[in-house]
């Protein structure tokens, strides 16, 4: 079992939790054709890639280890605004952790695809989705207008 985050570019990435659920099922399709190169994501993405792989190597990359002997080896899947990483489930507090703030340093999105969650970058913070751009309320009639 694998504990799944996504980091991805706050630009591209639309600002409704639904519309935000679209565009993830769409990124996770796979559609692009390779996910291991880092030149094809932009340029916070690469940068937070390139600080996170320090702590947290990657298994399958160009730059993947041929031993896979270390439990902090990570599944990182690169597309053009996002980077879906599975990190080992005994890892999630360090993994939560070390994501939360390179995505912060760098200024880019994260989805906890194994929860709920989406925030983000915000005056070199992470902030949740709803309270930076606020969701439409849903409407309800009273159960005798129906």
């Amino acid at each position: 079992m694998s504990y799944d985050l996504m980091v991805f570019s706050a630009e591209a990435a639309p600002k409704t939790r639904a519309e935000f659920m679209t565009w993830f099922d769409v990124q996770t399709n796979w559609s692009e054709s390779a996910y291991d190169d880092p030149s094809v994501t932009t340029p916070e993405l690469r940068a937070w890639l390139l600080d996170i792989t320090k702590i947290f190597p990657d298994m399958n990359g160009p730059d993947a280890s041929e031993d896979h002997e270390s439990d902090y080896e990570t599944d990182y899947s690169i597309g053009k605004s996002i980077i879906y990483i599975a990190f080992s489930w005994s890892l999630y507090t360090e993994a939560n952790q070390a994501v939360i703030r390179l995505a912060a340093k760098h200024q880019v999105g994260l989805f906890d695809a194994s929860g709920t969650s989406i925030l983000f970058p915000h005056n070199g913070e992470l902030k949740p989705m709803e309270e930076l751009y606020g969701q439409p309320q849903e409407i309800k009639k009273p159960w005798w207008k129906w």
